[in-house]
């Protein structure tokens, strides 16, 4: 069933074409954002024929055409070239952006915010994998205030699979390259990760938030090889019962945080023991970051998004430590804090791009 949720305005006629992943349409028409069911990945040829029926659909729902129809900065998502190939002129939103202005939407919240937006990957205006990022968001705009310290992606996309290859990764960041091969002895290819990653060879780096997560999987040993992506979070998330931070776990400087002290803090302790100081120190590094921004920025509004914040557990003690601080927390109410939220926050951008502020 589509998802009817109400505008604080009425707002021109948009739509937007959603994520690569689990993707929804959205449009905007007045008063009320409608987001079509979650149709999927848009993979193959079956799935872009279920997009098409689905803007089709919601087209003709509209009291009047699109003005803009907004897609992912990605240029070769099948959403964004079909955005690209319509009469009304296209808009491109960077994901993370769209993440934020989501929350932003569902709480019909026009001024401007701080948005904390952590997830898998979204690509950024320069071709960089995004996925970590404290952002200003002001309707339409939005300015990067910082992001995790980047990590090598060895292996590039398969390393969202393999959670020790994050492992590995920060082995080698921290001079310990040459101990990858043993504490990974049953993947044949880390016998080569250090050198390969020592190359920069098939290694992008990320400030992904998720490939965070995926690190302190491995460097504790749960699922370094997952069924699927998530797979590992998950399961860390599962074992912690009663996060606390570790005192230097993060060093915060020129809007970068880097959490390298809590990972290495990771090495050869107990699972459960790990994932309660990487869930409390996560939270806690993220509350100084978030408020840092906020008393920088002038602003008391901080926006949660993005998929990492299905995690509960960093959800509710980030919060309870923003609010402490007397910043007001907005996260994701009817709409997804992951990828199929993404087409509100697309349809938001692109429906202020033309109203201009609130009154």
């Amino acid at each position: 069933m589509s998802l009817r949720l109400p505008l604080p305005r009425p707002l021109p006629p948009v739509l937007a074409a959603g994520a690569f992943l689990k993707n929804t349409l959205c449009a905007i028409d007045g008063a009320e954002a409608v987001l079509s069911p979650v149709l999927g990945n848009l993979d193959s040829a079956e799935a872009i024929r279920g997009f098409e029926s689905a803007a089709a659909a919601l087209t003709a729902g509209m009291s009047a055409p699109p003005r803009l129809i907004a897609h992912d900065l990605h240029p070769d998502f099948a959403s964004s070239r079909w955005a690209q190939a319509q009469t009304a002129p296209a808009l491109a939103v960077q994901h993370h952006h769209a993440h934020i202005a989501a929350v932003a939407a569902e709480h019909g919240h026009e001024a401007p915010l701080i948005g904390l937006a952590l997830d898998g990957f979204g690509l950024g205006p320069g071709h960089q994998s995004w996925g970590g990022e404290l952002l200003r968001v002001d309707g339409p705009a939005y300015r990067r205030l910082g992001h995790l310290a980047p990590l090598a992606q060895p292996g590039g996309d398969v390393a969202a699979r393999e959670p020790w290859r994050m492992a590995a990764a920060v082995l080698h960041r921290l001079g310990r390259g040459d101990e990858i091969a043993a504490r990974f002895a049953p993947y044949p290819a880390a016998a080569r990760l250090d050198a390969i990653l020592a190359r920069g060879l098939n290694s992008p780096l990320t400030s992904s938030a998720g490939r965070l997560f995926d690190a302190a999987c491995g460097l504790l040993g749960l699922h370094p090889v997952a069924a699927f992506e998530g797979q590992a979070p998950m399961a860390l998330e599962a074992l912690a019962t009663a996060p606390r931070p570790l005192d230097g776990g993060w060093t915060l400087k020129d809007g970068v945080l880097d959490c390298l002290p809590l990972l290495e803090a990771l090495i050869g302790r107990e699972a459960a023991d790990g994932a309660n100081l990487f869930h409390g120190t996560l939270a806690a590094a993220l509350a100084d970051w978030a408020t840092e921004a906020a008393e920088a920025e002038g602003l008391r509004h901080v926006a949660l998004s993005g998929g990492c914040f299905f995690n509960a557990v960093l959800r509710q003690d980030l919060g309870n430590r923003l609010a402490t601080r007397g910043l007001t927390v907005l996260c994701p109410r009817a709409a997804s804090p992951g990828d199929p939220g993404v087409s509100l926050g697309q349809a938001w951008i692109a429906t202020l791009t033309l109203a201009g502020p609130g009154a």
